[in-house]
């Protein structure tokens, strides 16, 4: 398939590039995944949604419904999780229920120490900024301000806990504080990683410098793959610009049954591998969770 280039006319600004922390990742993990996921149409299907995204996505949806109820206890957040419960992935319905009775006590035991009579300047708010030809958008799953500071927050529900360095090198989060520092208009330098199961949390202080070299690497990234979707257009799916880059994320990959490459990379994992297992990549182990 190819796809006709919008030719610009002389003197027309160069379009924004729209790029998202999870799409800027997937091409600098596999321009090859990136393709088929973001521009072939119609897109390869993929492969049903694994049980830690369903896990995740349960966890997430009932963080976000306990800011906004009439209950804000701890119980009622175990009781928002089993409503949000995602039966999808699991080995068989045992195995599902005891993952779903596990991570409601892990909800639990993380709302003991929320203090829910406070609000939150935003809950899944959605926040971006244009910086040179590329417009940035993500959504950050808590907004707190404590004491005049603006901290942003991101649920994680890996089994391995984030680290220290995790967030500070952490690429969505530093864009997440840049688009609120452009939104909100006040300076936003704090972002926390909090490890639901273990009830974990790690911060960083950013400071304008480092928030700078995080974006400008945002969109060095951007720059190529506009690159190679440039090459797209002209050249369809033969085009050279999307190799596949073969290793242990293969294994787990959404498109792995249209990729020869990844086929051969090793075995494919299983739906539940990453919940009984700590060999699954950091990044696997986020999916579903921009």
């Amino acid at each position: 398939m190819v796809r006709v280039q919008q030719e610009a006319f002389p003197g027309m600004p160069t379009p924004l590039y729209a790029a998202s922390p999870s799409k800027l990742l997937a091409f600098l993990d596999c321009p090859r995944r990136y393709r088929m996921q973001y521009l072939d149409r119609p897109s390869p299907p993929k492969r049903s949604q694994r049980a830690h995204t369903s896990l995740g996505n349960a966890v997430h949806n009932a963080l976000r419904d306990w800011w906004d109820g009439p209950e804000r206890t701890p119980q009622a957040g175990a009781r928002l999780l089993a409503r949000s419960w995602i039966d999808v992935g699991f080995r068989d319905a045992a195995h599902s229920a005891g993952w779903r009775a596990r991570s409601e006590e892990h909800v639990t035991a993380y709302l003991e120490g929320v203090d829910g009579s406070t609000q939150p300047l935003g809950i899944e708010r959605t926040v971006g900024f244009v910086s040179g030809d590329v417009r940035f958008t993500g959504r950050v799953d808590r907004l707190d301000e404590r004491d005049g500071e603006l901290v942003v927050v991101d649920y994680k529900t890996s089994r391995r806990p984030p680290t220290e360095e995790d967030v500070r090198t952490s690429l969505p989060m530093a864009l997440y504080a840049a688009a609120v520092w452009k939104m909100f208009r006040r300076p936003t330098f704090a972002v926390e990683l909090h490890h639901v199961p273990t009830v974990q949390v790690v911060r960083h202080d950013h400071t304008p410098e480092s928030l700078t070299r995080q974006v400008d690497r945002a969109k060095a990234i951007a720059r190529d793959a506009r690159r190679a979707e440039e090459s797209y257009a002209r050249e369809g799916e033969g085009s050279s610009a999307f190799p596949a880059q073969p290793g242990p994320l293969c294994g787990w990959c959404d498109f792995r049954a249209h990729c020869r490459e990844g086929q051969l990379a090793g075995p494919e994992q299983s739906d539940w591998a990453a919940l009984e297992g700590d060999h699954a990549p950091v990044r696997v182990a986020e999916e579903g969770q921009d």
